[in-house]
């Protein structure tokens, strides 16, 4: 049985899969607000089996999943938050940027995400519906070291 099919709760090991994410993976959560998908955020905290980190944390993180929404600030803006969010993270790791799907107040365009993306230094690769309102997309250094 792999790593990823043991976490504390099973019946969430699916968000693990989507997001390419393991068991004990450590994350730092960004942009947190009352909005986000709660069922979603819990269900990878708890198949992870670890607590998010916070903004306040410094330690190393596997991934950072950045919260973002279209009042949250322009596109220089999100290249800004996709920069800080580099402060913690491992080298090589995904940024999984989650923004309120198109038929949601909040949305961001894949436009924007994209170009923000690339002047912070990231490449958009997939993107995974987490839940009916928030999208997640996988953001990678454009350059692997």
């Amino acid at each position: 049985m792999s790593n990823s099919a043991s976490g504390k709760n099973p019946d969430n090991n699916h968000y693990i899969a989507e997001l390419e994410l393991a068991v004990g993976d450590v994350i730092q959560e960004l942009g947190w607000d009352e909005d986000i998908d709660f069922e979603f955020r819990n269900g990878l905290e708890d198949a992870l089996g670890e607590e998010f980190l916070t903004e306040e944390d410094r330690e190393p993180v596997d991934a950072v999943l950045l919260w973002w929404r279209d009042d949250d600030g322009d596109v220089a803006d999100l290249t800004d938050a996709l920069e800080d969010a580099t402060t913690n993270l491992d080298e090589d790791a995904p940024i999984w940027l989650l923004v309120p799907r198109a038929s949601q107040p909040g949305h961001v365009s894949p436009t924007d995400i994209s170009e923000a993306a690339t002047v912070a230094g990231f490449r958009a690769t997939t993107t995974a519906g987490v839940s009916e309102d928030w999208l997640a997309t996988r953001l990678e250094p454009a350059v692997a070291h």
